[in-house]
């Protein structure tokens, strides 16, 4: 089987390559019509620019899963804000496209907490179509929309579970179908086991992203290797093999933040129920070193018996 490792956003073995740039909206405010549309400008062309240097360092260094930055464009979603950024930038977000498909890449967004669809308040739910959308038509921009994933937390509880679901299911439906298509679910490290999460996933045909540090801190009563068999069913008729997320805790106070690298030790155990259970998988190493976490751990795995490294951040297995 085999296993590959990716990272998020930024390539911190790039110099000055954050592809995060912003512009806040009382920076904004404060600018003349000209100056705006400058300082927005300027943002988006290096975060795309960043972009392009990740994938192309990714590519150099064997590793073909990544998070692209939910960032990109500062202000896009901004009521008083919103602005035309995909004209200006549309030969970036093509060529970050034809990159990915050129070279095989896997690549998805991750919406911010703030894109919930559980909540009573119109607003919020209306915020969240708006920046579901935003990633959309990133993707769309790039050619990649129809394999591009956009992987969200089920949402807040306020009070009542049952409610929040039921809520979440009205909800998610005023998405566009096209949208909905390339949604995945994450299970989170409070509210929404990886159980919750599943039953919301197969009612609505999204397949599941397994965070494994989440599990470890909101398990429920279900073991990894019993989960295994339905969150590799909720990836069924889907281009691409499962994706789960790798983390280690900080410290033992700080248990739900991530640690600056993963910890060996910590992850073995859910690295042998993949294995156990025999199928490919993509992993998404959400350490604070990002690209060095990734290659790190890829290295110490491959140290071990039976694991066998066959580029920077792929494992036979």
């Amino acid at each position: 089987m085999i296993l590959r490792f990716g990272y998020v956003s930024r390539a911190l073995s790039l110099w000055e390559a954050s592809p995060s740039r912003t512009l806040t909206f009382t920076q904004w405010k404060k600018l003349d019509h000209e100056s705006r549309k400058e300082k927005l400008y300027l943002a988006t062309e290096k975060n795309l620019k960043s972009t392009l240097r990740a994938l192309y360092y990714n590519i150099a260094h064997g590793i073909d899963v990544y998070r692209m930055s939910s960032s990109l464009v500062p202000l896009a979603t901004h009521p008083e804000a919103r602005w035309d950024y995909l004209t200006p930038f549309g030969h970036l977000f093509k060529e970050i496209g034809d990159v990915v498909r050129q070279f095989g890449l896997r690549v998805s967004f991750h919406p911010n907490q703030f894109t919930v669809f559980t909540s009573d308040k119109p607003h919020i739910t209306e915020n969240a179509i708006s920046d579901m959308t935003y990633h959309y038509d990133m993707l769309e921009a790039m050619g990649l929309h129809k394999e591009g994933n956009i992987n969200i937390h089920v949402g807040g509880v306020y009070g009542d579970k049952a409610l929040a679901v039921s809520r979440f299911d009205e909800n998610i439906v005023k998405l566009d179908e096209t949208i909905r298509r390339q949604i995945t679910l994450e299970n989170d490290d409070k509210t929404y086991t990886a159980l919750e999460t599943l039953d919301i996933c197969e009612r609505h045909g999204f397949p599941i992203v397994f965070d494994y540090h989440h599990h470890w801190a909101n398990p429920g009563q279900e073991e990894v290797e019993d989960l295994l068999p339905r969150i590799y069913d909720s990836w069924e008729g889907f281009h691409d093999r499962p994706k789960f997320h790798l983390s280690s805790p900080k410290s033992e106070k700080e248990y739900r933040s991530h640690a600056e690298d993963v910890d060996l030790t910590f992850a073995l155990p859910f690295i042998k129920d993949l294995v156990a259970f025999g199928r490919d998988a993509d992993i998404m190493i959400e350490a604070k070193s990002k690209d060095q976490a990734t290659l790190k751990f890829v290295e110490e795995l491959a140290s071990l018996r039976h694991f066998r490294r066959l580029d920077g951040g792929m494992i036979e297995v």
